[in-house]
């Protein structure tokens, strides 16, 4: 399943992902990875909830991304769930339609694996297809 969390850039994506990333892992025990760009909100995410930098691993283009998401899940069959925040910004998706291209093939990861991912989105949900605009579980 694909969850996306949407709105403007500074609406407050980042702190609800990371209430929810906490809240998922504390109510069901959930193994829990939070990509982003950056480990600015290290110290704010729950410690049960593992933050992986990928500007460390210099990854830049989408498929670049879903080489490393298979490498991810290759190496921790217990995941359940994948926050991912800056999506634009962590995917190298340029413009919305590379993104939704992006999350059509992180939705076939998801099925293959039983792997939920949420995704903070900098986008109105106006902006939106159909197509994601059925994904989304948020907009603010």
């Amino acid at each position: 399943m694909i969850e996306l969390i949407t709105g403007e850039k500074g609406t407050g994506k980042t702190k609800m992902l990371m209430a929810k990333a906490g809240k998922d892992s504390r109510m069901t025990g959930a193994h829990i990875l939070y990509l982003d760009i950056n480990s600015k909100h290290a110290d704010e995410l729950d410690e049960l909830v593992r933050l992986v930098n990928i500007s460390e691993y210099r990854i830049r283009t989408a498929d670049m991304l879903i080489g490393f998401l298979y490498g991810i899940i290759s190496q921790n069959p217990d995941i359940d769930r994948i926050f991912m925040d800056n999506f634009t910004a962590l995917s190298g998706a340029g413009d919305l339609k590379a993104a939704e291209e992006l999350i059509r093939q992180i939705s076939e990861i998801s099925d293959q694996f039983d792997i939920d991912f949420v995704i903070g989105l900098s986008q109105p949900r106006e902006a939106l297809s159909s197509y994601l605009n059925d994904m989304v579980s948020i907009s603010l």
